[in-house]
C-alpha cells in the first residue's frame, strides 16, 4: 500500500488540506485537496479529488478543529482508501528564534510552540489547534511542524534587529519574517527557470491577501519586509503594512481607541480595504471605476516599488525579480505598474508575456530578468514531512 502525507494549514475558522502520495525516490504526487470553512458556526467540508469539481458536506453546527479533522481523515480514507497516511505536516506560522528547520512534534516541542503564541496570537493558536486535533483523532499519526519563519533565520543579525533596548531583544522582540515556506519553494524552483538568478541576487514578491518581499542571495534569505509580526512591510488586503508607531500612540491617547480596537483596525480594517472602502480583493479594485479603488491600487504598487528599492540596496544590486502568490501570479496590471516603477533598475517588460502571465515577463533586452512562478507551500510541507519521517 503506497504511503501518503497529509498537509494541514489551519486558521481560526478554516482548514486547508492536501494529500500527497510518496513514491520512489521521494517523489510526491498530489492526490487530493480541499478545505473546511465556517469552523465554530456552520462548517462545511469541501473535497476535490483533482478529477472533478469540488463537492461538500455540512458538518455539525458549531464543530471545531477536532470534528473537522475527523471529517477530513474520513474523506481522505473514502477517496484514497488505497493509500496509507504515514504522517501529517503542519504550517506553523511562528518558530521563534530557535527553530530554523522543520521538526517532529513531541510533547516538549508542542509546549515550546504554545509558548510562542504571544508572538503570533492571531495565527499560532489555530495552527496548534490542528496539531492537538490530530493527536486526539489519530494519535498514532506522526506530525511535523514546518515554520513560516524558519527560512529567514539565514539573515544577518543586523537585518533581524530593532533599534530598541537590548532587554526587548532578549524577550524575543526582533524581526522574524514570514511567508518563508513560499519563499523556500520559489528558491528551490528558480534554478529551473534562471540559473544565474538562482545563484545571484533575486527579490521574490509574494503578493496576495498577505503580501511581503524577500531578498535572496544564492537562494538564501538576506532580508524581508515583514518583521516582528505579519503586519509589517507592504500594505495587504486588510493589513496596514509599515506604520509609524506614533500613529498607534495617537490612536490610543488622542482618539480614545482601545488596544483591541487598534488591533482590529490594523489587522482587519486597513490595507486595500481601508484605503478603498470597497474591498480587500485586488480583482474587485482593478475592475472598479471608483477613484478610491485606484488610489488603493496605486498605494500598493508604490510601496512595492519603494521596498524593492530598499531590498536592492541590501543585496548590493539586483539580477532578477519573481512575482508569486494570488496577486503576483494573476494581476498583470499590478505587475506592469511595479515594473514601470523599476525602469531605473533596467527592467523592461514584455507586455504580451505579462498579459499571458509568463513565466518570463521581461523583454529580451531587459537588464533585469522578471518571472512569474506559481508558489506551492503545501508541497514544501509535504517534502519536509516526508524527509523527517523517512
Amino acid at each position: 500500500m503506497p504511503d501518503a502525507i497529509l498537509v494541514l494549514n489551519a486558521g481560526s475558522s478554516s482548514i486547508k488540506y492536501a494529500v500527497y502520495e510518496r513514491g520512489e525516490a521521494a517523489e510526491l504526487t498530489l492526490r487530493l485537496h480541499g478545505h473546511v470553512e465556517g469552523l465554530g458556526g456552520e462548517p462545511r467540508l469541501y473535497v476535490d479529488d483533482l478529477h472533478r469539481s469540488q463537492d461538500y458536506r455540512a458538518l455539525g453546527a458549531g464543530a471545531g478543529h477536532e470534528a473537522a479533522l475527523a471529517a477530513v481523515l474520513e474523506a481522505v480514507d473514502s477517496q484514497l482508501g488505497g493509500l496509507r497516511l504515514v504522517g501529517a505536516g503542519h504550517r506553523i506560522v511562528h518558530g521563534g528564534a530557535g527553530y530554523s528547520e522543520p521538526v517532529v512534534i513531541d510533547e516538549a516541542v508542542l509546549d515550546e510552540l504554545h509558548g510562542l503564541e504571544h508572538l503570533a496570537p492571531l495565527h499560532q493558536p489555530h495552527n496548534l489547534a490542528a496539531v492537538e486535533a490530530v493527536r486526539s483523532v489519530a494519535p498514532h499519526l506522526p506530525q511535523v511542524a514546518c515554520f513560516d519563519t524558519a527560512f529567514h533565520r539565514t539573515q544577518p543579525a543586523v537585518a533581524q534587529r530593532f533599534a530598541l533596548p537590548r532587554a526587548y531583544e532578549q524577550r524575543g522582540v526582533q524581526r522574524y519574517g514570514f511567508h518563508g515556506l513560499s519563499y523556500e519553494y520559489i528558491a528551490g524552483r528558480l534554478p529551473a527557470y534562471d540559473r544565474d538568478a538562482a545563484a545571484g541576487r533575486t527579490i521574490v514578491a509574494h503578493l496576495g491577501a498577505g503580501a511581503s518581499l524577500c531578498a535572496l542571495r544564492n537562494g538564501q534569505s538576506v532580508d524581508t519586509t515583514m518583521g516582528f509580526t505579519a503586519l509589517d512591510g507592504l500594505p495587504m488586503g486588510r493589513r496596514c503594512g509599515s506604520l509609524d508607531p506614533g500613529v498607534v500612540l495617537h490612536m490610543l491617547r488622542e482618539a480614545g481607541a482601545s488596544v483591541d480596537g487598534v488591533e482590529q483596525m490594523l489587522y482587519h480594517d486597513a490595507g486595500l480595504l481601508g484605503v478603498s472602502g470597497i474591498s480587500s480583493d485586488m480583482r474587485v479594485l482593478l475592475d472598479s471605476d471608483a477613484p478610491e479603488a485606484a488610489e488603493a491600487v496605486a498605494l500598493f504598487c508604490y510601496r512595492a516599488i519603494r521596498e524593492i528599492g530598499a531590498l536592492t540596496a541590501a543585496l548590493g544590486g539586483l539580477d532578477a525579480l519573481v512575482f508569486t502568490a494570488g496577486i503576483g501570479e494573476n494581476a498583470a496590471p499590478v505587475r506592469r505598474r511595479i515594473a514601470e516603477g523599476l525602469g531605473w533598475l533596467g527592467l523592461a517588460l514584455d507586455p504580451a508575456a505579462n498579459e499571458a502571465h509568463g513565466p518570463r515577463i521581461s523583454a529580451d533586452d531587459s537588464r533585469l530578468a522578471a518571472w512569474v512562478i506559481p508558489t506551492d507551500e503545501e508541497r514544501v510541507i509535504a517534502a519536509h514531512t516526508a524527509r523527517r519521517l523517512a
